[in-house]
C-alpha cells in the first residue's frame, strides 16, 4: 500500500502534467530563465488556513532551489489582507506552480473553514458530539482533503476500505440481515488476523436491537429522526459508540447532537465546500492591498 507521502507525489506529478504539458508556453515566450522574483500569498476571504505542506512540497518539487517564507501556519484563523506565506526564487518557477499550489491551498482552507464552522457550532450548543468526514472526496485528493478536516478540528471517519470495517444497507442486505453482517465481519477479522473497528449501519428498530445483540464498535443511526435518535441512544445505553448520518446538514444537526450521539458524518464537507478566496501576487504588487 502507497504511503500518503507517495500518494501525495503522485497528486502532484499528475497535477503538473496535466497543466504545463509540453511547456508552459506564455510563461516561456515572455519571462527569461534566468529572472528572479518574489510571490506573496494573500488572503482575500476570512476562514482556517490549510494547506502549508503541500504547498512547500509543489515548490521545491518543481524547483528545489525556490525559498519558501511561511508566516501563518495550518489551523490558523486568516482575514483578508492577510499574507500567508511569500516564496523567492526562478519568476518561471513562481509562474508554473502558481495554479496548482492555490488549487490544493483554495480547497484544503475551504474544507478547513466549514469543519471548524461545524465542530464550533456543535461545541457552542453544549454538546460533545464530533464532525466527522466520509469517502465523498475528490479523486486522488483524498488524503489532502481528510487532513484539512482535521486542521478544521473534525475527525477522520476511515481514510479508505481498508481501515475499518462498515457494514452499510448493500453488506447487510446481501449478507441476509445485520447478524449475517457482524458475526461474518467478526470471524474474517479473525481469520485474517486483522484489528479492525467494526461499525454497523442500522435503518430501523429490528436491525438496532440486532447490532446490539451480537455486538460491534459503533453504531450509525441512517435516517433516524432526531426524537428516533435520542431514544436509539439511549437503547445502546453506553454499550458502543454511535453516530447519526443521512442527509444531515449544518441547519438541521444540532437536534441529532443533542440527542446525544458521538459523531454525525457530512459528506458536505468534501463533496460540496467551496475554496477559501487567495491569490499569489508579485511582490510590490498594489494587488496585495485590500481596499
Amino acid at each position: 500500500m502507497l504511503s500518503v507521502e507517495e500518494l501525495n507525489d503522485r497528486l502532484i506529478d499528475l497535477a503538473f502534467a496535466e497543466d504545463i504539458g509540453d511547456g508552459d508556453h506564455t510563461t516561456l515566450c515572455c519571462i527569461p530563465d534566468t529572472e528572479m522574483g518574489e510571490s506573496k500569498l494573500l488572503i482575500k476571504q476570512p476562514g482556517i488556513f490549510a494547506g502549508e505542506k503541500i504547498a512547500i512540497e509543489v515548490f521545491h518539487r518543481f524547483d528545489p532551489t525556490m525559498q519558501v517564507e511561511v508566516y501563518i501556519h495550518d489551523g490558523a484563523e486568516v482575514k483578508p489582507g492577510d499574507i500567508v506565506m511569500s516564496v523567492k526564487g526562478k519568476v518561471q518557477s513562481l509562474l508554473q506552480t502558481e495554479r496548482l499550489m492555490l488549487n490544493i491551498l483554495q480547497r484544503m482552507s475551504g474544507i478547513a473553514t466549514m469543519t471548524h464552522r461545524y465542530q464550533q457550532a456543535l461545541i457552542d450548543a453544549g454538546t460533545k458530539t464530533r464532525v466527522l468526514d466520509t469517502r465523498k472526496t475528490t479523486p486522488g485528493m483524498r488524503m489532502l482533503e481528510k487532513e484539512a478536516v482535521k486542521i478544521g478540528g473534525g475527525m477522520n471517519h476511515r481514510i479508505g476500505l481498508f481501515d475499518m470495517i462498515l457494514l452499510k444497507d448493500n453488506h447487510i442486505d446481501f449478507c441476509g440481515g445485520v447478524h449475517n453482517a457482524i458475526s461474518r465481519a467478526k470471524q474474517y477479522c479473525k481469520d485474517h488476523n486483522k484489528d479492525l473497528k467494526i461499525e454497523c449501519e442500522v435503518r430501523n428498530w429490528k436491525e438496532l436491537e440486532e447490532a446490539l445483540a451480537e455486538g460491534c464498535d459503533r453504531i450509525m443511526f441512517d435516517n433516524f429522526t432526531p426524537e428516533d435518535t435520542k431514544r436509539a441512544v439511549e437503547l445502546v445505553a453506553g454499550r458502543c459508540e454511535t453516530e447519526s448520518s443521512g442527509g444531515i446538514t449544518y441547519e438541521t444537526m444540532i437536534p441529532y447532537a443533542k440527542a446525544g450521539v458521538d459523531f454525525i458524518s457530512f459528506g458536505a464537507l468534501t463533496h460540496s465546500v467551496k475554496g477559501l478566496d487567495m491569490s499569489f501576487k508579485a511582490a510590490g504588487s498594489d494587488k496585495l492591498v485590500i481596499k
